[in-house]
Parts: C-alpha cells; structure tokens; sequence
C-alpha cells in the first residue's frame, strides 16, 4: 500500500465517520424535536457542541481532501455552522421563534448529511474510476 493509498484511506474512514456523525446528530435532532415541553431544551443542549466538533473534525481533514470532495465537505462545514447558530437560538429563544430556529437547524443539519453523503460518493467514484 503506497502513502497515497494510506492518505485515501484515511480521508475515505474520515469521511464515512463524519457522515455517520452528521446522520446521527440529525437523527438526535429530529427526535428531540418530536418530544414537547421541557424535555426539547434538555435534548437540545448538547447538540450544538456535538456540532461543532464535527465541523471541526471536518474542517481539519479539508487539507487532506481531493478536490473531488473538498467543495462537497467545505459546504457541508458551512451548514454544520448554521445548524449550530440556528440551535444556539432556539435554546435561547421560546416559542415561535424556537421552533422556526429548531426547523432552519434541521434544514441546515440535512443539507450537511447531503453534502457530506456527496463526497463519500465522489470519493468512492473516483476511487473506482482509478482501478
């Protein structure tokens, strides 16, 4: 296995694990948002910093990333930020305007799954073409 073989690898594994992450924090988001009343500030209130571990996660491996893929990831960092802005409101918000901040965040956090699904894809196309 050549460096460059390594190199893919790893930014293959990145890229799979930070999809994983993203599907997870939209899953955790979507339920918390099916719950009512206290319980949804509760759920909520890890997310944004579960979030921006991942942008930076993210952001970190963008060097590393194929031009193929680096578009795809640096959109999907761009709606990871606003997905966690948007959450960053809604706890500091009530009512209407909580729940229009909670819907924008799950719009964000979606095309951030999107996005990042569209690397592995490229990724993997382009692994593909070279064999």
């Amino acid at each position: 296995m050549t460096a460059t073989d390594k190199s893919d690898a790893k930014i293959k594994d990145a890229l799979d694990h930070a999809r994983v992450a993203a599907q997870e924090l939209h899953g955790a988001l979507s339920d918390a948002v099916a719950k009512h009343g206290g319980a949804l500030k509760d759920d909520l209130e890890d997310l944004p910093l579960k979030t921006k571990a991942l942008v930076a996660a993210l952001e970190s491996s963008l060097d590393a990333q194929a031009a193929i893929t680096s578009q795809a990831v640096h959109e999907a960092v761009t709606s990871l930020k606003a997905s966690a802005a948007q959450l960053g409101q809604a706890l500091k918000s009530s009512g209407h305007d909580a729940e229009q901040a909670i819907q924008k965040s799950i719009v964000d956090m979606r095309a951030a799954v999107q996005k990042i699904s569209e690397a592995v894809a490229a990724k993997r196309a382009a692994a593909a073409s070279k064999k």
